[in-house]
């Protein structure tokens, strides 16, 4: 059997803005690296050393940060009108992820989704993410593209076209198991599709194969059911993820991500953590 040489790593929203003890819990979990939130990271702005120790201390070291069109309200790469600012936004976290030693920014879309997007706005959101990535690739960070529910790029034929449309040699994927699938799409199939792009991993579970974009909103804020869930609790058979990472011998992060805890967040990320070391047979701890 050929065994898996990417990365574990753990997403620190589950804790919200509770940006220490994401770390403590974090690093007391066995988890070796962390993708924190960008609010943490901008509030080290001018003091990315010191963030860099605060890391360390926690026997940390930081994958990525979620940037993108994400950051403001109805921010979207479709509105050429927001093209500097999030060419600017970007280019700040990026500058931040490289001092820090990390390689990826996570190009999430804005939202919300009101409608499918047109191809004449994809090719307004290709022109801004081709001009940040290029911003950021000049620093030696990677900028993912990254399909998300709810927003302006959730659909296989908006991914597949804004990929087309964006340039291979700066413009990279970041897929996500439970966005993809929610929106209708094999994750498997879809790494596979994009495998000389895919550069960084969320990995998630979701609670429906059949929960809609008129579920997003509102299962997002029920505690009893929310629309993501700790990996193995929900309904994606994830073996055949890890055989396409495999398959296109992916050596990057695999992060861990659940958006809201049905517990804990220690309790949440330590469920997540037995999975992927009992289930998955990667190692997360003592690696």
């Amino acid at each position: 059997m050929t065994e898996f040489i990417g990365k574990i790593a753990v997403h620190a929203i589950t804790w919200g803005q509770d940006h220490f003890k994401a770390l403590e819990e974090a690093s007391r979990l066995g988890y070796k690296a962390i993708e924190p939130w960008p609010s943490l990271a901008l509030a080290y702005e001018d003091r990315t050393e010191e963030l860099k120790e605060v890391l360390a201390q926690h026997s940390l070291v930081m994958t990525a940060l979620y940037g993108g069109a994400s950051g403001e309200t109805k921010r979207k790469f479709i509105d050429p009108s927001k093209r500097q600012d999030i060419i600017e936004y970007n280019v700040r976290l990026a500058k931040i992820i490289s001092k820090c030693g990390a390689a990826h920014l996570v190009f999430g879309p804005g939202g919300p989704r009101q409608k499918p997007s047109t191809l004449e706005e994809l090719k307004e959101a290709a022109t801004t993410i081709n001009e940040a990535a290029k911003r950021t690739y000049e620093l030696g960070v990677k900028a993912c593209v990254h399909p998300h529910l709810g927003t302006e790029i959730q659909d296989e034929n908006e991914l597949d076209i804004l990929m087309s449309l964006c340039d291979p040699n700066v413009v990279f994927f970041a897929p996500d198991t439970a966005h993809l699938t929610g929106a209708g799409m094999d994750p498997a199939a879809i790494i596979r599709r994009y495998a000389e792009r895919v550069a960084y991993i969320h990995l998630k579970d979701l609670t429906s194969k059949d929960a809609t974009i008129e579920d997003f909103p509102m299962l997002i804020g029920n505690e009893a059911l929310p629309l993501f869930c700790e990996l193995g609790l929900g309904t994606i058979h994830f073996p055949p993820v890890v055989e396409a990472l495999k398959e296109i011998n992916y050596t990057g992060w695999v992060t861990v991500e659940i958006d809201k805890s049905t517990s804990t967040p220690y309790r949440s990320l330590e469920i997540c953590r037995d999975f992927v070391e009992h289930h998955l047979q990667i190692p997360v701890r003592g690696v």
